[in-house]
């Protein structure tokens, strides 16, 4: 190496020492490449925290809301037969839930907790009773008749149970007059809720229930 430096001078010098130093340093790289690879330490990874506790306690409070009274309708004293009312303006969407009560023999139809429609209604009698307790609208059906008495029109029927009882149409609302267990109901108050009612949608049956605002209805 001496030699050769003297002939080729100073230039040829520092290109050997630049390639010793390249030399040098593949060898160290060669050497750190193949040392252990260095093991970092998981980053610990915060967990999100959800308020199950909350998030139930606001759905719950939010179901017990819709299904609250709300409203109800400016009535003048007890509904008499015949007698209907009906008013969803300005009501906003909710679930629809219906009661009946055996004693106050009056229908109310709630949405979101709102009253929106009421009607003395048609009961059973003490040997056909109407049941009392929570049913959903299993079907319904828009002309019906019945096959068991008579062919009696029942229009707009909405059955709560498989064996016939249903909230109908086609009845004599008035004094004196039952059914065989079905809730007849005005005809005006029945297409309306025919019009709005989905299977599913529950229809409570009491015996002396009375509510009044911020009630549970169900």
């Amino acid at each position: 190496m001496d030699v050769i430096l003297k002939w080729i001078g100073g230039g040829t010098v520092a290109a050997a020492l630049v390639l010793a130093g390249i030399a040098i340093g593949g060898r160290a790289t060669a050497e750190n490449d193949m040392s252990e690879p260095a093991i970092e330490a998981p980053t610990p990874v915060s967990q999100p925290v959800f308020a199950h506790g909350a998030i139930a306690a606001k759905a719950a409070a939010d179901a017990k809301r819709l299904y609250t009274v709300r409203r109800v309708l400016p009535i003048d004293g007890p509904i008499k037969y015949g007698e209907w009312h009906w008013d969803d303006e300005n009501v906003p969407d909710g679930p629809l839930l219906v009661t009946v009560d055996l004693q106050a023999r009056v229908i109310s139809i709630f949405r979101g907790g709102y009253e929106i429609g009421a009607a003395a209604v048609m009961l059973g009698t003490d040997q056909h009773p109407t049941p009392t307790g929570v049913f959903p609208i299993l079907w319904k059906q828009r002309h019906n008749v019945s096959e068991k008495y008579g062919n009696a029109p029942m229009p707009w029927s909405m059955f709560l149970t498989n064996d016939g009882i249903a909230i109908h149409g086609g009845s004599e609302v008035e004094n004196g007059y039952a059914s065989h267990g079905c809730i007849g109901v005005p005809d005006d108050i029945a297409k309306r809720l025919f019009a709005i009612a989905k299977e599913g949608d529950r229809v409570v049956i009491t015996d002396g229930k009375r509510m009044g605002m911020g009630d549970s209805i169900i």
